[in-house]
């Protein structure tokens, strides 16, 4: 029996849901309807997010465009290709705080995938991507059993590294112009976190 391929076939019957919980927040999936919400997210975001993200032309700023997104996004959660879960205050239900995403979910022998996250200026420093990024990662290993999540970051953005330390990822290397970031090709720096605990011949 090959144990990955019997892995695989019980990943895709499974159903992984749509909302977690952590001590203070909500994590999940949304859908369509859900569009102004997130676009008001970048509206008001938008410049202090223009340093560490792609640079974004009118459209990404309209309502139709994360009606699209979302809908695509979805998708992508049904078929376990990708998670993006929008960060929201248990205090504050009805307001999103920032997102993780973990994409490129590659399964077979490689069971790994990449990290991204980002938070609401007004919320820094609360501690918040941390708490977000370590419920997200369990559930990446726990549910969709993966042995490796990498996460790639500007060197410059030290905030960033700090929540990926104290989420426990270790800094594996250094890539130059590895993305295009605001217009320009930037180093990045790689970490990555590691599933020790998975063990194949159990699942």
């Amino acid at each position: 029996m090959n144990i990955l391929s019997e892995l695989s076939k019980l990943r895709k019957k499974t159903n992984f849901k749509r909302t977690y919980f952590s001590e203070r927040l909500i994590l999940k999936v949304l859908k369509p309807n859900n569009a102004q919400e997130v676009l008001d997210y970048y509206l008001s975001n938008r410049e202090f997010l223009q340093n560490w993200e792609p640079q974004r032309g009118k459209r990404f700023y309209t309502y139709e465009y994360h009606q699209e997104l979302l809908k695509e996004e979805y998708l992508e959660y049904k078929d376990k290709s990708k998670l993006k879960l929008w960060i929201l205050k248990k205090d504050k239900p009805n307001k999103i705080i920032g997102s993780i995403c973990f994409s490129n979910i590659i399964y077979g022998n490689f069971l790994s995938c990449f990290l991204g996250y980002k938070l609401d200026r007004n919320e820094i420093n609360n501690g918040y991507t941390t708490e977000a990024v370590k419920k997200g990662v369990s559930i990446m290993f726990e549910e969709y059993k993966l042995h490796r999540v990498e996460a790639n970051v500007i060197p410059e953005n030290i905030c960033s590294i700090r929540v990926l330390e104290k989420a426990g990822f270790e800094k594996e290397g250094f890539s130059k112009r590895y993305l295009n970031i605001n217009g320009e090709w930037k180093d990045h720096v790689h970490y990555a976190i590691y599933n020790d605990n998975l063990n194949l011949s159990s699942n």
